[in-house]
């Protein structure tokens, strides 16, 4: 075996902790990595957490390295970069993203891993997996120029489907929340802001609403933004909670529509032509802007882990994304290529 690292594991809804895990060796198409940096994907890892997952989902909800089963006990996450310890000469020492749970250090096919570019540093490149959930979403949607769009939720999904939709010619967009301190974090991102009180005025008027709240209230909010034969692209997971929303008004008179999105499968829009690498590699390329910074609002070290998932599920650590740090405490010995995880706590968490 390489040696020793410790993973996050949900060992009952609403209880995780860290445990000790064995390293194999890499083979000679594997990488060994050293994570720097993970991130909470608060909305469906908290659903995880609270063990809220529809049985008849557990299939599909199952993370690229997912280990045991939902509810519980699992290994869970999906937004990790770190740093190739051994592998290919092509990708040791680069700073690479992978779509692996929370874990210290780990060993996966090399295929699994993106190089990230020059120019994102780790602390951004977390994001890659999100900024990939925007994309497709964004192929699902296709916006044209000079479209009025609303994005409902300023979460981290609904925060990267702004800034994308920031840099869209003439496109005019408005970052809707509850919560009145996103508007600093929609003004970095260069969108505008609005309560929902607030866009009583936009009300039939957007082309496109992209909602990302969760919420039955901010569904129906996006629904009655529409102007007639305007789309909601959902991207919302509700996980076991049941939804309600009004059809009456103007949906049927104004010929209005509601469509999902998700990023198992590439948008159909672009399936032909992209896979879901092509996809990743993109979302990359489009955290090399610093203003995706804005959206990581919060850092703890790994050994804090616990309390943050239980702290993000009752509410208590407001955040969009969560970042979890771990320390460069791993030695290597050169004579048997074994590993020993040293890593340690730091206590650095901001809310």
């Amino acid at each position: 075996m390489s040696g020793a690292a410790r993973a996050y594991w949900l060992t009952a809804p609403g209880v995780g902790e860290l445990r000790p895990v064995l390293v194999p060796l890499p083979g000679p198409d594997e990488v060994l990595v050293r994570t720097v940096c993970s991130a909470v994907s608060r909305g469906t890892e908290v659903l995880v957490f609270e063990g809220r997952v529809p049985q008849s989902q557990h299939a599909t909800m199952r993370a690229p390295f997912q280990e045991g089963e939902f509810p519980a006990p699992v290994k869970y996450g999906y937004l990790n970069v770190g740093i190739v310890e051994q592998g290919p000469a092509h990708l040791s020492g680069r700073l690479v993203f992978c779509l692996h749970p929370h874990q210290t250090r780990y060993v996966v096919p090399a295929d699994a891993v993106v190089v990230v570019p020059d120019g994102v540093p780790a602390e951004r490149a977390v994001l890659a997996g999100t900024v990939e959930t925007a994309v497709n979403a964004l192929w699902d949607a296709a916006p044209l120029v000079g479209d009025r769009v609303a994005v409902v939720g300023a979460g981290m999904v609904g925060c990267c489907v702004a800034r994308l939709l920031a840099g869209m010619p003439g496109v005019r967009t408005t970052l809707v929340d509850v919560d009145p301190s996103r508007a600093a974090v929609a003004a970095a991102l260069g969108v505008d802001f609005a309560r929902p009180d607030q866009v009583g005025a936009g009300e039939g008027t957007h082309d496109l609403v992209v909602h990302t709240s969760a919420t039955a209230a901010g569904l129906q909010l996006a629904m009655a933004l529409l102007g007639a034969e305007g789309e909601v692209v959902e991207l919302s997971w509700y996980g076991d909670r049941e939804v309600s929303i009004g059809l009456g008004g103007s949906f049927h008179s104004g010929r209005l529509a509601i469509r999902a999105s998700q990023v198992g499968v590439v948008s159909p829009a672009r399936r032909s032509r992209r896979t879901p690498a092509d996809r990743l590699a993109l979302a990359l390329d489009l955290l090399t802007d610093p203003a995706f910074d804005a959206i990581v609002t919060g850092r703890s070290a790994f050994d804090e882990l616990p309390t943050v998932m239980a702290r993000l599920s009752d509410g208590s650590l407001p955040a969009i994304c969560h970042l979890i740090t771990y320390d460069a405490g791993t030695t290597t010995d050169t004579t048997t290529g074994s590993t020993t995880d040293t890593t340690t706590s730091s206590n650095d968490e901001q809310g």
